[in-house]
């Protein structure tokens, strides 16, 4: 279970320390997403981003296979569990540019402003997670970290329910959302009335052989 861990403060590091750590970094890869240093002092590189959303996303495109309802020429779809997707991105990149980009790579036009960033470290048996700040810079903290992805990761996620901005929702994808659930709603109905009557039918043989004449 993960366990919130408060804020680490950001350390400032010189250009000679930003270049040591880059080519320790790169000395440690081990899938070719190497770091960048740039005459500016700005470094790029890629960072690894697991999508964990529980609320179905609108994308513009009618192309999925997924389970979807359809308003228009938007479509609203759960996204398959343990989808990690590679960003490219610079130092200079904020985490809400960054989850900016996850959306536009995924064609998602939910309002970003549903969504937030963590990071996820493991540290003595134990998973601590810890939302960003929209100001902080992922491409720096993966840097810090090393290219380990046990050591450190990215997760997207939904703001938490009570922080969720019911009013940056489009009515079409408040519908969307309605049908959906309406439509898992019945199938699980459907379930339950199959299980109970088979049941139902067990137990009505069974007591047909106890009060069967002998």
């Amino acid at each position: 279970k993960d366990v919130e861990k408060e804020r680490e403060p950001h350390v400032y590091l010189s250009k000679e320390e930003v270049k040591e750590k880059i080519q320790s970094y790169n000395s440690s890869v081990t899938d070719k997403l190497k770091m960048t240093l740039n005459a500016n002092g700005i470094y790029t590189g890629f960072i690894k981003v697991q999508m964990e959303l529980c609320r179905p996303i609108t994308v513009q495109s009618s192309q999925s296979q997924e389970r979807c309802a359809h308003s228009n020429n938007e479509t609203a779809f759960y996204l398959p569990d343990g989808c990690v997707n590679t960003l490219h991105i610079s130092s200079t990149n904020t985490v809400r540019e960054v989850i900016e980009a996850l959306l536009k790579k995924f064609f998602v036009a939910d309002n970003p402003a549903k969504f937030a960033l963590y990071k996820r470290c493991h540290k003595e048996d134990q998973v601590y997670t810890c939302k960003l700040s929209d100001r902080e810079h992922p491409l720096y903290l993966r840097l810090v970290a090393g290219p380990r992805t046990e050591m450190l990761s990215f997760v997207l996620r939904e703001h938490e329910t009570g922080e969720v901005m019911w009013e940056a929702f489009s009515i079409p994808e408040l519908q969307n959302f309605l049908r959906i659930l309406d439509k898992e709603e019945n199938e699980q109905l459907q379930i339950l009335k199959k299980r109970y009557a088979a049941y139902r039918d067990k137990l009505e043989e069974a007591l047909g052989g106890v009060w069967k004449p002998g």
